[in-house]
């Protein structure tokens, strides 16, 4: 078989040849991205706003931290596997003891970083990171519903200058 050109298919010297060279150098740089974003570690690198994909599955955060700029605007994509409903709710030392601390309804993703999400279910919220950080408690992301904190679904969020 041969292309249009009449070159061999495969061959360095055909435009599928030359694609693929082109595809890797590609598909490195998407790996890379990947692997980055498993880490927790994002950057806007000029940017400021990034989408970053958090799963919960068997009442866990993955991944279970995560660091920003100052000033980069987030919106989490959050995918619940679990069987049962959780919380995704971004905030200070102080959000995160008043939601542990009170009775409050489910998150409808109104206020930016708090969202409820159904068993099996997909859901965004959207938050921007404006103060840096001193120390890892300073910022976090958790659920409330009752039990699940000290179950110890919680994580650190690092806000870097």
């Amino acid at each position: 078989m041969t292309s249009a050109r009449g070159h061999g298919v495969g061959g360095c010297g055909t435009d599928r040849g030359r694609r693929r060279r082109r595809l890797v150098p590609l598909a490195a740089v998407a790996l890379l991205a990947v692997a980055g974003a498993a880490c927790g570690r994002a950057n806007a690198e000029g940017r400021s706003h990034l989408t970053v994909e958090v799963t919960i599955h068997h009442s866990t955060f993955a991944p279970p931290a995560f660091t920003f700029d100052k000033g980069t605007t987030v919106t989490f994509v959050i995918r619940n596997t679990d069987p049962i409903e959780h919380e995704f709710i971004v905030g200070d030392q102080a959000v995160q003891y008043y939601i542990e601390h009170t009775e409050h309804p489910t998150h409808d993703g109104s206020v930016p970083g708090q969202i409820s999400v159904p068993p099996g279910a997909t859901r965004e919220t959207t938050y921007t990171f404006t103060d840096v950080t001193q120390r890892p408690s300073d910022m976090g992301f958790a659920c409330h519903l009752p039990g699940h904190f000290k179950y110890g679904m919680h994580g650190p969020i690092t806000v870097t200058a």
